[in-house]
């Protein structure tokens, strides 16, 4: 088993102009165009279990993944990844029994695996090395399709491949200074998920200053996908209660309030907002 420890970043539409002229990115990125089939049960039992499982089309030959959900706030998530190739398009079974989140399952939720939904979208991938930290860059844009219905993927992924998991939070704040974006929550899996049930939840935030901003990032993650009014306005209401909520830092307030007084404009996602975002998180 892999540990997988990645910041996910979402991305305004007109972010990728600034994001693919940024110093730092001066290289020729590695493009690939990746094409992804999730597969679950009826009843969602790997969904249950808190597992995706995918198999990716690649110029190289078929890979087979499965994921844990990730641990973790702020768009920084810790899981397990397990993956390897496989003949042809048909799931390794044998492969997957093996595994200690598949263990738990009986033979007959194996044999009801079926596909569920597809994500199809070109990444763009960059290595970042400094002295203390290497971390790969991917900027993703494509859809995730299920149910005969059709959302866009445009997100930045900073995974860590050496070093401390902080380094991951000081790029996204480099990027933040001319590349407009957030921290985003769900997965493309849970994404997918939702697509295919035509059901998104979003949950009733916990008491904690940690769940409370995670929370937030949730319900923008759900609006963006929903266009549903009911998700934003729940997240003005939460960034409101933190502004007001005296027992948190000015500096928290002050974050809070700046992000509730965005969310009531058009156009919302700019630099500022990312920027007051990141710094939000960092005063937990």
């Amino acid at each position: 088993m892999a540990e997988e420890v990645e910041l996910k970043l979402a991305l305004s539409d007109t972010a990728a102009t600034f994001l693919l002229r940024h110093e730092l990115l001066d290289a020729p990125p590695r493009r690939e165009c990746l094409s992804n089939t999730y597969y679950d049960t009826p009843e969602g039992a790997l969904e249950s279990a808190r597992a995706a499982l995918r198999v990716r089309r690649t110029p190289k030959g078929n890979l087979q993944t499965l994921k844990t959900a990730g641990s973790g706030s702020g768009g920084l998530s810790v899981r397990g990844e397990w993956e390897w190739q496989i003949e042809g398009d048909e799931l390794d079974l044998a492969g997957l029994a093996e595994l200690p989140p598949i263990k738990t399952l009986d033979d007959a939720a194996l044999d009801a695996l079926e596909p569920r939904f597809a994500t199809d979208f070109e990444r763009c991938r960059w290595l970042l090395d400094t002295e203390s930290a290497s971390i790969e860059v991917a900027f993703d844009q494509g859809s995730i399709r299920a149910a005969g219905q059709c959302v866009a993927i445009n997100e930045l992924e900073l995974e860590l491949k050496r070093g401390q998991p902080s380094s991951l939070w000081q790029l996204a704040q480099t990027f933040a200074e001319q590349v407009p974006l957030r921290p985003s929550i769900i997965s493309k899996a849970e994404r997918g998920m939702a697509l295919d049930k035509g059901h998104w939840s979003c949950g009733a935030p916990g008491a904690s200053l940690n769940a409370r901003i995670d929370h937030a990032s949730r319900l923008l993650d759900l609006y963006r996908d929903t266009q549903e009014r009911r998700f934003l306005e729940q997240a003005i209401h939460l960034y409101r209660d933190m502004a007001n909520d005296d027992v948190l830092s000015a500096a928290t307030r002050h974050h809070a309030q700046v992000l509730r007084d965005m969310l009531t404009h058009p156009g919302w996602l700019t630099i500022a907002f990312g920027q007051h975002s990141l710094s939000l998180q960092q005063t937990i």
